[in-house]
Formats: C-alpha cells, sequence, structure tokens
C-alpha cells in the first residue's frame, strides 16, 4: 500500500488523517506529507519519542505507562485516543515499540504496537512481532503496516 492511495481513499470519505508516532519517529506522516497535495486530508502528526511527550501531546496517563511500558498496546490506544482528540481528524493512527538494537526478553526488538481512532467506532490495537531485522527494517515495515491499516479503515 502506498501514502498516495490512503490519500485518495481519506479524501474520496472526506476525511483529515493524524499520526503519533515513538520509535518511527515521523516516518508515517512523512510518507504521507511526501505527496503533494496532501494538506487537504493530512491534518497533523505527533512525534512523541519520549513518555514525557506521550503524556503532554496526547493525555497518556502515567499510570498506564508505568503498569504497561511505552511498547504495549495500552499505550498505543492511548495515543491515537490523544492525537484524534487533539487534531482535527477522523482518523488517527498511533505506533509505539522497539525498533533495535536491542530489546528485551518482555519487549524484543522488532515488536510494534499500533492503534486506529476513528469517529464513530472503538478504538483498535494490535501489536506486530517484526523480529530482529534491524532499526532501519523495523521502522519501514511499521510504516508499510501503519499505511496498510489506514488503508483498512478507510474501506470499512
Amino acid at each position: 500500500m502506498n501514502a498516495a492511495a490512503v490519500l485518495e481513499l481519506a479524501r474520496a470519505r472526506g476525511w483529515r488523517i493524524a499520526t503519533a508516532e515513538s520509535c518511527t519517529g515521523g516516518l508515517l506522516a512523512g510518507a504521507l506529507t511526501e505527496i503533494a497535495g496532501s494538506s487537504d486530508v493530512f491534518d497533523r502528526g505527533f512525534v512523541t519519542y519520549s513518555n514525557a511527550a506521550k503524556q503532554d501531546m496526547l493525555g497518556v496517563q502515567a499510570d498506564t505507562l508505568a503498569r504497561f511500558g511505552a511498547v504495549s498496546e495500552e499505550v498505543a490506544r492511548e495515543m491515537a485516543d490523544g492525537a484524534r482528540r487533539n487534531s482535527a481528524a477522523d482518523l488517527a493512527i498511533s505506533i509505539t515499540g522497539v525498533a533495535g538494537p536491542g530489546g528485551s526478553a518482555h519487549k524484543p526488538e522488532g515488536r510494534v504496537c499500533f492503534a486506529l481512532a476513528m469517529t464513530g467506532r472503538d478504538t483498535t490495537t494490535e501489536t506486530c512481532e517484526f523480529g530482529a531485522i534491524g532499526r532501519a527494517q523495523v521502522r519501514q515495515k511499521a510504516v508499510e503496516h501503519g499505511l496498510n491499516l489506514l488503508r483498512q479503515a478507510l474501506l470499512a
């Protein structure tokens, strides 16, 4: 799935998109805004790499971070909900994960959590295990998966 196709689907629905990114550092927003004319669909992107940024910009709760850690579906959910609440978007996606190198037995390299918050629907979450394929590859796979999630949401 490419970004241009996602933008066309959003345009056809009259929807705006926001992103909330941690491990991808704005790469998904960059892929969407690389397309000329994306400003009629892309509202804004939040790069919330630190826990403090997640709390300050998106309203992620300190208790959620303490209980589940930044790389969790619970935090991804609060990130997406916060991006939608703090934007003019109908559809917000969040990405948080361990790009590497490193990780732990509990949160291995390549684990990435996603959430989608959209108008009129409950926020959904999922986790992908991309494996220890290297930092750049994990980030690229996360962007590709994020674009596919946006596409699926816009087609639903």
